[in-house]
């Protein structure tokens, strides 16, 4: 390299070191004092922005909690509704199967009866124109209009008529006479029997409403019946009105007669059956009066066998609630109802043994018990003994019903 180009490199070296000197001492003089960072006060303002942000965060999570829980009532609430639909469904189809066959009897019964018209014999003829004739002069102080009438049937129908209502007054008159130890026989008596025998308790003591308005006796019985119709009703707006009347009723009788056993068990009964008509909350919500009330009346009254049937079926159920149905229960009460299978086939016994072959449905059960216990042979035991009692009313057909799936899942 030339001596001439290594001076030319250094001074613009020099040079170049010049002007960065100048530039920093230009920034310094024109900079504002103060403007260094506060390290602490930035790392305070830090602290108060994470705060902030949890703050809204666990804010946002609660609030996304309370939307997931109204979302699984809702959820819950359709499955419930879709349930309903589907036994109010397999209870229609139930019914349309036992009408057919009486459908298929009175259809065989008109036809025979119209055959029978069509072959009557010309001498069977002449005989019914002759009684005609006779008829018509018997009839001769009726109107022209009756005495044209074929074998005075206008006035034997109103002879019908007449002792229809003569009947139906003086079967008034001695159901005014009836005493309520009479009446309340009657109506035990009649709801131990058939379904129709239950309609009629229910229709008698409706008629005594009034007259027997405030006695005890009296009213617990009524609640019962409403219980009984309820059970018969097909139509679901009609089991609603009369669980409904039936529950008011029965806290009725409990205001009047806290300590009477039987006001509390029809009481928890009704609430029972509401429950049933309603969604999952009240389900949940009448559940609880019932046991409530099941309970209190196992005080009072603890030889009745009906009671242990109620309180067995109740083990049974809350045994069989799934996680979020509990979870929904102890949101509403803030207790979680719980029971195993061995109260609930402790208190199916306990029925039993108060009142031996005490019902089907209390022997169904109890082969279920054993069956979730994996007891096959003693729950084929009690499906056998269920075999042997007669339906004799709904639930004892409902009960058939559920006792031959119970014994196909034993085999």
């Amino acid at each position: 390299m030339s001596q001439s180009t290594s001076r030319g490199l250094i001074f613009g070296i020099v040079m170049g070191t010049a002007g960065i000197s100048l530039i920093i001492v230009w920034y310094q003089k024109i900079r504002k004092p103060g403007t260094t960072m506060n390290l602490p006060k930035f790392l305070s303002l830090n602290d108060e922005l994470h705060s902030m942000d949890l703050q809204e965060a666990v804010h946002d999570e609660r609030g996304t909690v309370m939307v997931l829980q109204q979302s699984q009532f809702q959820i819950l609430e359709k499955l419930n509704d879709l349930l309903v639909s589907v036994e109010e469904l397999k209870e229609e189809v139930r019914f349309l199967k036992e009408a057919i066959p009486e459908l298929e009897k009175h259809v065989r019964v008109e036809l025979r009866g119209k055959t029978a018209i069509h072959r009557t014999s010309p001498q069977h003829r002449a005989t019914r124109k002759k009684k005609a004739e006779a008829g018509r002069v018997l009839s001769t102080s009726n109107s022209s209009e009756e005495a044209e009438s074929e074998g005075g049937y206008v006035t034997a129908q109103s002879d019908t008529e007449k002792e229809h209502v003569a009947g139906h007054k003086a079967n008034k008159k001695s159901a005014k006479k009836l005493s309520l130890p009479v009446l309340t026989q009657m109506v035990d008596d009649l709801h131990l029997k058939g379904d129709s025998d239950k309609q009629t308790s229910f229709e008698l003591l409706c008629n005594y409403k009034n007259k027997y308005k405030d006695e005890i006796e009296f009213i617990w019985r009524l609640t019962r019946a409403y219980g009984d119709m309820c059970d018969l009703s097909t139509d679901v707006e009609e089991k609603r009105k009369y669980a409904s009347d039936g529950k008011d009723l029965g806290e009725r009788a409990i205001s009047q007669a806290p300590k009477n056993g039987y006001c509390h068990l029809w009481y928890a009964s009704l609430c029972g059956h509401v429950a049933e008509c309603g969604g999952l909350q009240n389900k949940i919500k009448y559940g609880h009066l019932f046991k409530k009330h099941l309970d209190r009346a196992l005080e009072l009254i603890p030889d009745e066998p009906f009671l242990y049937y109620l309180n067995g079926r109740y083990c049974y159920s809350v045994f069989k609630l799934n996680w979020m149905e509990k979870k929904m229960a102890s949101t509403l009460f803030g207790v979680v109802p719980s029971s195993t299978i061995d109260e609930a086939l402790r208190n199916f016994l306990k029925a039993e043994e108060l009142k031996p072959g005490y019902s089907k449905y209390n022997y169904v059960y109890l082969a279920k018990c054993y069956k979730d216990l994996g007891q096959k042979e003693t729950a084929l035991m009690y499906c056998d003994s269920a075999l042997l009692l007669h339906s004799i009313n709904k639930k004892d057909h409902q009960a058939q019903e559920e006792l031959e799936r119970v014994i196909l899942s034993l085999k």
